[in-house]
């Protein structure tokens, strides 16, 4: 669906646009002003987008986060992308969600489902050890 708005085939309403990334206003909002941000070349998510894309994209989101904040006078924003069914992505094309925050609930109908809560110091360390050792 993301490669036929890119396209063009599939209506959109375009924010902004650049040689490498497309940004657009999601259609099933959790807010005033939410947007999609898209790289052009198709990456099905976070473990298959080339660096240069994700770089692109999340520079975009940046952009029009800063824009969306000021615009529609928002308090805060989310950046969020959901890689893989089992973590909420529904469409396999790479995208950053910018979510405009705001305190007025009427503008703002996005609630997470995860509450904070201190976690178990002895397993955060020895995940972070092993996290570690993989990356090096």
């Amino acid at each position: 669906m993301f490669c036929g708005i890119v396209a063009g085939d599939v209506p959109s309403v375009k924010v902004a646009e650049d040689a490498t990334t497309f940004a657009f206003m999601d259609i099933n909002p959790a807010s005033d002003g939410h947007l999609l941000v898209v790289p052009k070349r198709h990456s099905k998510d976070l473990f298959e987008i080339p660096a240069d894309d994700l770089a692109a994209v999340t520079l975009t989101a940046q952009r029009v986060a800063k824009a969306a904040a000021r615009e529609f006078g928002a308090d805060g924003v989310n950046l969020l992308n959901c890689c893989g069914a089992d973590a909420w992505q529904s469409v396999f094309h790479f995208h950053l969600h910018v979510i405009p925050r705001y305190t007025d609930k009427s503008k703002d109908g996005l609630t997470l489902p995860w509450a904070p809560v201190p976690g178990d110091v002895d397993t955060i360390t020895e995940l972070g050890g092993r996290l570690e050792k993989a990356l090096n």
